[in-house]
Parts: C-alpha cells; sequence; structure tokens
C-alpha cells in the first residue's frame, strides 16, 4: 500500500507538472463515428509530426502555434483528413479503413526507420485489432491477411508462413525478417521469434510480403515491423490490465507513461501464466518493456529501448494420429517422460539517434544488443545455449524535387553479428525415478559466429500526379564460422562458409486511377540462406554446393472503394518462383542436413473487403471478409530417388478465409470471428492430409470514462466456441522410430474463455 501511495503521489504531481506546462496550449480531441476516442494519431503540420493523441483521443499542439491552424490527421487504420483547426477543444471524426493504402500519403523523413515505405499495399495492424482476441493471442490478428498463415503448436511454437515460404520449417519461423521499433530480432540464421513480445506492448505491426522492403533486406518470405506503444505529447498514465481464463490463464499487464515536448517515457510490466490444455504445458513468463525518446532539440532526438523477456515452458511436442483423435490433451510419452521444457532469457536492447540535417534530410543510425539464454530438456539429450548478438543499422532520408514534385531517396547499411554457444548433454531422465530430465555426459561442445552485411537504397520517384515508381537494390553478404570444441583430431569438424554476394532489385508501381481506384505492381527479387548446420554433412564437413534459395516475385492488385468509401476491396494476384529449394532431411532424433532440392512455383490470389456504416442512432456495423486461393507446388523435386515433382506443397493449406463483423453501439463493442482453414498435405508424396478447419471466435467490451481522468474496459470472450477439434499446427514429414507412430499434429485448444478489467488513470 505505501509503495502504491508513493507511485500515484508522484504520477499526480508529474501530471500537475505537465498540466502547468501546457496550460496555453492548443487541444483537440479525434473520435472516429461511434465517437469512441483514437488513440496514436498523428497530428502533422508541414511534413512533420507535432503531436498524437492519447489513449482519450485528445492531442496538444505547443504554445508556439496559433489558430486558425491547417492540420493533417494520420492514422494506419484510418483516413488521412487535412482540417483547419480553428478553435481550442475541437472534436474531430475519422473514417475506419482496415488494412489501409494511404492514397494521400504523407511522407515524414523520421518515420522512415520504423516504417517500411513501400508505396504498394502493405498489411498494417494496430493494436486496436489486436484488442478484438484474447490478450494472451498475439497471431490471429496476423492470421487475418490473406497470404499468412500461422500455425500455433503452444505459446512458445510459432510458425508463420507467408505466401507458402517458411512451411518447410520444422520448427520456429525463418525466411522472414523482423524489427522491433526498428532493431532487428531476427538472428543470425534467419530465425525470429516475435512471441517474445507481448500483444498488450505492441502499437502497429506491418507485414510486407515478399521481398519488397529493401531497407529491411529481402527474404522471400517478406519483413515483419513492430512498434511498441508510445506516449503521446501531453499525456501522462498508468493502465492494468487483468485478464482470467480457462485452464489456469492469469495475465497481467500495468503501463506507466509520460511525454512532453522534450522527454517520453513508457514502461510496461507484463506476467502471464497458465496451465495448458494439454499434459506438460505449464507457461510463465515475465517480460518488462522499457522504450523512451529525448529531443535536444529540432534537429536532434536519441531514444533507447529495453526489453527483457523471462519464460519457462514446459514442451508437450506433437502426437500422432491415433493419440491426436483419441485424447488431443496428452503429451508425446516420451516428452512427457521426460519432462521437457524450455527456460528462456532474452535481453534486447538498441540506442537509436536522429539528426536532421534539414526539413527534407535526415540520417538515423542504431546500435544494439541481444543476448538469448535458452535451456532445454529433451528426450534425446538436453541443449544448453546461448547467443550474444550485435550490431549497428543506419538509414539516410533524404525529400528531393522531381518533375516539380517530391520525390524521396533513403540508402544505408546494416551489420549484424552474433556469437551462438551450444553443447549438448545426454539425458538420463529414464533412470530418474519419473523425476524428469538429468543431465548425463556432455555429447557435444560449438560455438558458430554468424555474419550479415546488407546495403540498400531506395528511390520514389512521382513521374505525373497519378503514376508513382519505386525502385530499390539491396546487397547482402553472410559468413559462417563453425567452431567444434568438443571433438579432436580428424573428428574436429572446425568449418567455415563465405556465400557470394547477393544482389536483389525491386520495383513497385502504383498508379491513381482516381481518388477511389488504383492498381499496382511489383517485381522483385528475393533469398534465403541455409542455416549453418543445413551447409554441414553428417560427417561433420562443409558441403561446398549448398546455396541459398533464390526466387522472383511478381504481383499485380488493385485497391477500390465504393459507396463514399465506405466499402474497400483490395484484389492481388502474384507469382513467386523459388529455385534451389532447401530441404532439412532428418537422419536422427535432433539431426538435419540441408540440400537443395529443386524448384517451388507459388501461386495465388487474394482478397480482402471491409465495409463500415454509421447509424444516426450511434449504431456502427463493419464486416470483413478476406481469403486467399493458391497453388503451390513442386516444379522440380527429386528426393533420395522419389520424384515429387508436381505434388502440392507440404504444409500449405489451398485455402484459408477468415472474416467478422463488429457491432459498436455506445459504450459496447462486439467483435465476432472465424478462420477457414483448408486441408494440406502433411508428407511429399500428398498420401496424407490435415482435415480442413474452422473456428469461431468472440469478445464483448465495455468501455466507460468514469471521469476526465479514469477509465474502465470490461470483457468476456469465447475462444472455439464451437469447440473444434483440430490441428493448430503440423509437423511434415514425420517419422516414428522404432515401433511408435509418427508424430503429425499439435492440437488446437479446444473451447476457452477468457475475462479482462482494465482501469486507467490519465493526467
Amino acid at each position: 500500500m505505501k509503495s502504491t501511495f508513493l507511485k500515484l503521489l508522484i504520477l499526480i504531481l508529474l501530471g500537475s507538472f505537465i498540466n502547468a506546462l501546457h496550460s496555453q496550449n492548443i487541444s483537440g480531441r479525434v473520435n472516429n463515428f461511434s465517437n469512441v476516442a483514437i488513440s496514436g494519431v498523428d497530428i502533422i503540420i508541414n511534413n512533420k509530426v507535432i503531436s498524437n493523441t492519447n489513449s482519450q483521443g485528445v492531442f496538444i499542439l505547443p504554445k508556439t502555434y496559433q489558430l486558425p491552424l491547417k492540420i493533417t490527421l494520420n492514422h494506419p487504420n484510418y483516413y488521412i483528413k487535412t482540417v483547419s483547426l480553428s478553435k481550442n477543444n475541437s472534436v474531430i471524426q475519422l473514417y475506419i479503413l482496415d488494412n489501409t493504402l494511404n492514397l494521400e500519403e504523407v511522407t515524414i523523413s523520421s518515420t522512415y526507420q520504423k516504417e517500411s515505405q513501400v508505396i504498394i499495399p502493405t498489411a498494417k495492424i494496430s493494436s486496436q485489432k489486436f484488442a478484438e482476441y484474447s490478450p494472451v493471442d498475439l497471431f490471429s490478428a496476423l492470421n487475418e491477411t490473406p497470404g499468412v498463415y500461422i500455425q500455433n503448436g503452444a505459446l512458445n511454437t510459432n510458425r508463420i508462413v507467408i505466401r507458402g515460404v517458411g512451411s518447410r520449417t520444422l520448427y520456429g519461423t525463418n525466411k522472414i525478417r523482423a524489427y522491433f521499433n526498428g532493431i532487428p530480432i531476427t538472428n543470425g540464421i534467419g530465425e525470429t521469434a516475435i512471441e517474445a513480445f507481448d500483444p498488450e506492448d505492441i502499437g502497429s505491426l506491418e507485414i510486407v510480403k515478399g521481398p519488397k522492403a529493401t531497407p529491411y533486406g529481402t527474404n522471400l518470405g517478406g519483413t515483419l515491423l513492430l512498434n511498441s506503444k508510445q506516449a503521446s505529447e501531453g499525456e501522462t498514465f498508468i493502465r492494468s490490465n487483468l485478464t482470467v481464463g480457462s485452464f489456469g490463464l492469469i495475465k497481467n499487464n500495468v503501463s506507466v507513461a509520460t511525454a512532453n515536448e522534450k522527454l517520453a517515457i513508457n514502461l510496461n510490466y507484463d506476467h502471464l501464466k497458465t496451465d495448458g490444455f494439454r499434459d506438460n504445458s505449464n507457461y510463465n513468463r515475465k517480460a518488462v518493456l522499457l522504450t523512451s525518446t529525448y529531443k535536444f532539440n529540432a534537429k536532434n532526438d536519441i531514444g533507447v529501448l529495453i526489453n527483457f523477456t523471462d519464460y519457462n515452458a514446459q514442451i508437450p511436442s506433437s502426437i500422432g494420429e491415433a493419440a491426436f483423435n483419441e485424447d488431443p490433451s496428452q503429451a508425446a510419452f516420451t516428452w512427457n517422460a521426460a519432462q521437457g521444457f524450455e527456460d528462456n532469457k532474452q535481453v534486447l536492447i538498441g540506442l537509436y539517434y536522429t539528426h536532421r540535417f534539414s526539413d527534407q534530410f535526415s540520417n538515423t543510425t542504431a546500435i544494439f544488443y541481444n543476448y538469448l539464454d535458452h535451456y532445454e530438456p529433451r528426450p534425446f539429450n538436453i541443449l544448453d545455449e546461448y547467443t550474444n548478438g550485435y550490431g549497428a543499422r543506419t538509414l539516410f532520408a533524404k525529400d528531393f524535387k522531381f518533375l516539380n514534385q517530391t520525390a524521396q531517396l533513403s540508402f544505408g547499411g546494416e551489420l549484424y553479428k552474433d556469437d551462438y554457444n551450444w553443447k549438448t548433454i545426454e539425458n538420463l531422465y529414464e533412470s530418474n525415478a519419473n523425476n524428469g530430465s538429468l543431465e548425463g555426459a556432455l555429447l557435444s561442445d560449438n560455438i558458430e559466429h554468424r555474419t550479415n552485411l546488407n546495403a540498400f537504397a531506395t528511390v520514389t520517384l512521382p513521374f505525373t500526379k497519378k503514376l508513382k515508381a519505386q525502385l530499390g537494390i539491396n546487397v547482402n553478404t553472410t559468413k559462417y564460422e563453425f567452431k567444434d570444441d568438443f571433438n579432436i583430431g580428424e573428428n574436429n569438424k572446425n568449418a567455415d562458409r563465405n556465400f557470394n554476394p547477393i544482389i536483389a532489385p525491386n520495383l513497385n508501381v502504383l498508379y491513381q486511377f482516381t481518388s477511389n481506384i488504383n492498381a499496382f505492381t511489383n517485381i522483385s527479387r528475393g533469398f534465403n540462406y541455409p542455416s549453418i548446420e543445413e551447409t554441414l554433412t553428417p560427417e561433420g564437413l562443409v558441403n561446398p554446393d549448398l546455396g541459398p534459395e533464390t526466387g522472383f516475385n511478381y504481383e499485380i492488385g488493385s485497391v477500390l472503394f465504393l459507396f463514399k468509401r465506405k466499402l474497400r476491396f483490395q484484389l492481388t494476384a502474384y507469382l513467386l518462383d523459388i529455385d534451389n529449394l532447401l530441404v532439412a532431411d532428418r537422419v536422427g532424433d535432433d539431426q538435419y542436413i540441408g540440400r537443395n532440392a529443386g524448384k517451388t512455383e507459388h501461386k495465388g490470389i487474394e482478397l480482402s473487403a471491409s465495409y463500415t456504416q454509421k447509424f444516426k442512432n450511434g449504431f456502427l456495423f463493419s464486416p470483413y471478409l478476406n481469403a486467399e486461393i493458391t497453388n503451390h507446388r513442386f516444379i522440380d523435386f527429386v528426393d533420395d530417388l522419389t520424384d515429387y515433382s508436381g505434388h502440392q506443397l507440404t504444409g500449405v493449406p489451398d485455402i484459408k478465409v477468415n472474416g467478422g463483423i463488429q457491432f459498436g453501439y455506445k459504450n459496447f463493442v462486439l467483435n465476432t470471428n472465424f478462420l477457414h482453414v483448408g486441408d494440406m498435405p502433411l508428407n511429399d508424396a500428398n498420401t496424407l492430409y490435415a482435415d480442413d478447419y474452422t473456428v469461431f471466435n468472440t469478445k464483448l467490451s465495455y468501455r466507460s470514462g468514469l471521469s476526465n481522468h479514469f477509465s474502465i474496459e470490461i470483457n468476456t470472450g469465447i475462444n472455439n466456441f464451437t469447440d473444434e477439434h483440430y490441428a493448430s499446427s503440423v509437423l511434415i514429414n514425420a517419422i516414428g522410430f522404432g515401433n511408435s507412430e509418427p508424430r503429425y499434429y499439435y492440437p488446437g485448444m479446444p473451447r476457452n474463455w477468457f475475462s479482462g478489467f482494465k482501469i486507467a488513470y490519465s493526467i
């Protein structure tokens, strides 16, 4: 109590100071047409972000400005709006737009380090979209995006597949690059674990499908750009959200933040605990996120990011078909006997500095450090590893005149290095009297040094008021060094591998026929490197013939608005040709070797439609539908003398459809949605398929402002309310060792509920 009282006293005193500081400032409020406040709206004057709206939708402008004043309001989920502010405390309303394409795009050099700046449509997911689901659920909002399919084996076991790329990754996510607040979170061999971040801390997430985001690498899968929630200027608050639910779910998120003209600080703490619905599936995570920026003057500011995550997650692993159908709550027998788990401690630190040489020219440079300590007892051995990753990134952004219009140029580079130290230890769980894993003899001890260097440049040219083109190029070099500290003499497996540089060009073209219809196209080249383990033969020698996957992406599409822009359609068709397909062949319990096995062709059509209708009585009706139809196939694929050419790509459904309806009335919001996933082949021979499934979710929220400072929200929801029996993730080409059944399936969650209570105090 004493500590809580002291925190509130400090908060009140700090808020009083800020209120006094801004007592003469200009303020306004931004709502949607349900009169619900919109947070995170950029207030732009003369092409510069001057302020943002807070959790109450309020923005404050410095007292140096005078009314009347022309401002532009920009938010990724709403139409851009330019208004003339003529009186203080004005209320401005914005129309919602899902997966928006900013037709009147405002380019701000200082945002280049956090946004892709791709001129053709990308998927942008806001904190409001994440809030439509359980606060435990990071991936359902991503699964709404056509072309993106997330497989969830557990809270700590996820695979992100974009347009079929990444489906052959057996565990985790690779073949994409990801950034958090402009800091790389993908390691030296291309693996990404965004589940380390709490969805309640994420302000926005941009998905770039395919190798189109030249400044952020050109991986064939694409790019994820995550950004944390930030306090807006003039805002001071403390928020707490407590959620409870099925299977022992308890989650508490606490955020404290303040911001003024010079300094902004956000501090978030999250604790998540659940027993899981399967045996051996307890999960316990604690996380702290600190972000801060300081503005020295109009030309210079500095920022810091610190994210610490500590979690312990038991591993039930995948199960065979008989177990999946009879009792999906059971864990794999050996994993249950070994009481397998993973214990992770992860730290991400980033420091970035922005200098504006002029209103048209800026630079942002960041240095970063990433540490991961991972301990994982498995039935076949115990993995003990830690990784030190570090590097630097710099990006210059320049606006210039081209054909009497404003064009943009950006260029820079990124260096990432990490040292991966890992060893395996004998697991004596079978002789440990049912007490789980027990360390035995050392089996291996290795160090990997991995270096990745990217140089990039992008130029955006407006040829006419309707036609805009964007040309980019990325040059990458990658180097691996492997050191065997366990074996000596002729058994020693020291090795290194330098890959030849890869040049990846990219062209985007956007044509705006009218304000309500446009067309776009993309041609781009991308690549994926093998991991260092894949480059080694079973004898531990480097395979000099193993190279990266390379491919070309071709894309065309259009966005159409109807009924006074209440209805939005987007239709996209793509073709992705991949050569030198990387295949991981399993040669043991935890042993895989890589091969360049042939070619794949990824073809698909993606459709998204959304409609928003506001009625005079305050009722809001907003349905949406997203769909993808794909035909991903092996074009040339021979594996162990068996020809799989022409077969469907393994682990990818040929259809995915999702949709939902949002109802709003006064303080109530009801979200109902569904996800349908078609059947998918589990093996390269296409003789075994996972069944299709449909999952329905719903969430009801009530929000109210108790006073000018206090607000509350009460919510409750049900996931999978039809209790569908389905596999939320699969392990392709599974092998049964001995007499055991191949373990293809990770069971999806049965029907489960959650309920939360949020309270916020703002000054």
